[in-house]
């Protein structure tokens, strides 16, 4: 027995001293051309380098095929980026500079922890909005008017682009698609066209807001664009949105389906939590513009907001649903009384809990992942090609091309990363094309991606393709829109 160990911590040991040489041939100085050791290595050149970007590149074709793999996006990318930050490390230690590899890390998970816990605090309210039935009210109300196909079509384009302002764009996108499900049942082309058109509107609206998307977000984080200067984006947003629509309603079927009777209640306090959140938005804006502070501020004093409200609705917890009971039974409201009794205390952390994990780790992992591969010096490679020997322009239009094939959040970070030297008109128009170019593919954005799945089978990759001509009208005019109104910020 003790023989049998002994061979085998022989054969440990031998593989790990195996393993040694071959990261040590691999990464020694003496097998790539490297910068001088000043500050940072040049590693885009070497064998380390090329193995990153193929780490990447894989990490990043597992995450296109999350719908056929059924594999959670945030796996690749979590392991590509301990690889690559692994890879580094080893490199700077060889080098004896591992003090510069390690504030290059904190640096980037400094960016990424800014950005978590202000997308925790959204989220959490977003939850929060729904478990008080806020959204299914919403839907309710649409389902029971008794419109048209093509009213309903406008209704929830127009919904989707004003609320993913305040709401992210897939939460937007996919109440919006509930409504059409339901009111346009049996009616293949007109969810096919509507579904479209709520993946444009969702993804317009969220360009001329900072709490609109995640890239969005990024920017206006990095202080490259004032919290107002992205409402100059709003026409240019608004011009994406509804050509395309105003050419697609010409298809929606003449047909006024029967409304259909949906009583929902909202939970007590939804009405409150939404004011909350605008207090909340308005606390982060002011922490921002006036203190100087990161906006992450004032969405954590907003998150002690809801649980100080949170612990006033289970103090009164008790009273408010007798209350609510007695005004049923007085009416004799029997779905009200039935949905009374499955209502249970709010709990803010349950509202945490059911946060977008996946989606809030897989932006771990590319900004880690970006952050790296930055670090080693291809963004100043690409930012050299794309922003030195192109017009800024058209970079900034190829960025809103390239985010309907890639994930608009490696693509957003990757230029931030480069901080290329651009007004703030061409600031904005990154901003803008960045978001809208999600629509042109329905892999383009998350809310197309989540329509897939939830109209599986109706709205597809193919469907939403053939429309794609339409979409690109709406790009190309809100950019000349952009250029023309906002010509004075370039």
């Amino acid at each position: 027995m003790k023989l049998q160990r002994a061979c085998k911590n022989s054969g440990t040991a031998f593989l790990s001293l195996f393993g040694m040489a071959i990261l040590t041939s691999l990464f020694s100085p003496a097998t790539w051309a490297m910068a001088e050791n000043v500050e940072r290595l040049n590693l885009t050149s070497a064998s380390v380098g090329y193995i990153a970007v193929c780490i990447f590149v894989l990490a990043y074709v597992l995450v296109m095929a999350e719908e056929t793999l059924h594999l959670r996006k945030s796996k690749p990318v979590l392991v590509a980026a301990g690889i690559i930050w692994g890879m580094i490390g080893f490199v700077y230690v060889q080098n004896g500079m591992s003090e510069v590899s390690e504030a290059a890390f904190k640096h980037n998970l400094l960016e990424y922890a800014e950005l978590l816990l202000f997308l925790l605090v959204a989220m959490t309210y977003i939850n929060a909005m729904e478990e008080r039935n806020l959204f299914d009210a919403i839907r309710g109300w649409l389902v029971g008017r008794g419109f048209s196909l093509r009213t309903v079509f406008w209704l929830t384009g127009f919904m989707a682009f004003f609320i993913s302002p305040v709401a992210d764009n897939l939460t937007t996108a996919l109440l919006m698609c509930a409504v059409v499900m339901k009111v346009g049942a049996g009616q293949r082309k007109f969810i096919t066209l509507a579904c479209i058109n709520i993946v444009v509107a969702a993804n317009a609206g969220g360009a001329f807001s900072p709490f609109g998307d995640i890239t969005t977000l990024m920017v206006w984080q990095k202080g490259l664009v004032h919290f107002t200067d992205f409402f100059h984006l709003f026409i240019p947003a608004l011009v994406n949105f509804v050509l395309p629509a105003a050419i697609m309603s010409l298809f929606v079927p003449h047909f006024v389906p029967e409304p259909a009777k949906e009583q929902v209640y909202t939970k007590p306090g939804a009405k409150r939590i939404v004011a909350l959140f605008l207090l909340t938005i308005a606390t982060a804006v002011c922490a921002h513009s006036f203190l100087g502070m990161p906006p992450v501020l004032g969405m954590m004093t907003g998150l002690g907001f809801l649980q100080f409200f949170g612990f006033y609705l289970r103090k009164t917890f008790n009273s408010s649903v007798a209350r609510e009971r007695a005004k049923a039974e007085l009416i004799q409201d029997t779905l009200r009384l039935q949905q009374l009794g499955s209502v249970v205390p709010f709990d803010v952390f349950s509202r945490i809990s059911r946060a977008e994990w996946d989606t809030l780790l897989f932006f771990y992992g590319v900004v880690l992942c970006v952050g790296g591969l930055g670090f080693m010096g291809y963004l100043s490679l690409v930012s050299e090609a794309m922003y030195s020997h192109w017009d800024v322009t058209y970079a900034n239009v190829a960025i809103g091309l390239l985010s309907s094939v890639v994930d608009n959040i490696p693509v957003m970070f990757a230029v931030l990363t480069m901080n290329p030297d651009m007004p703030l008109g061409q600031w904005l128009l990154v901003t803008l094309t960045a978001g809208v170019g999600g629509s042109l593919l329905s892999i383009g954005s998350a809310a197309g991606v989540a329509l897939m799945g939830q109209a599986r089978g109706i709205y597809t990759f193919g469907a939403h393709l053939r429309w794609t001509p339409v979409i690109a009208l709406g790009y190309v005019a809100s950019i000349f829109v952009h250029l023309w109104i906002n010509s004075s910020m370039f």
